[in-house]
């Protein structure tokens, strides 16, 4: 028993320096798991910034697109496509400026007919050579092309 007392009256110190040294590693867990933390906050505020950035332009993108399929609409509309035919001097076709071209043989109120061709398909050659059998054949004219 004295003896226990004795070592741990000799070795006083050591509890503290242990608990000093547990102390000083947990700060610096802590400074590095915040520091860790603090980098990633800023990089994610950062990715937030610029994906705001890139929400608010496609949305005036969009805006623009629609603003000019808008005007093409209002260019096409039949009022200014007349407008721009009389500025181009095209003028209205009345009947006698109409003119019509007589086809021979042909009828506009026939039934659509497909008509059907008389070709017979080629027949294909029938294949009668094995694997082997096309192997040798190429080992062979391997044999001939190095004599």
């Amino acid at each position: 028993m004295q003896n226990i007392q004795h070592a741990l009256k000799k070795n006083r110190w050591r509890p503290q320096r242990q608990v000093i040294a547990l102390g000083t590693l947990g700060i610096f867990v802590v400074i590095i798991i915040g520091t860790l933390y603090l980098s990633q906050a800023s990089q994610m505020s950062a990715l937030g910034r610029e994906l705001s950035d890139l929400i608010e332009t496609r949305d005036n993108l969009e805006q623009t697109n629609e603003q000019l399929r808008a005007e093409i609409a209002g260019l096409q509309g039949m009022g200014r496509l007349q407008a721009r035919a009389i500025e181009l001097g095209f003028t209205f076709a009345d009947r006698a400026d109409i003119e019509y071209l007589v086809v021979e043989g042909y009828d506009p109120n026939r039934d659509t007919v497909v008509v059907q061709r008389d070709v017979e398909p080629t027949p294909l050659p029938e294949y009668e050579e094995s694997l082997i059998g096309w192997i040798q054949a190429q080992i062979d004219a391997y044999r001939q092309s190095m004599r």
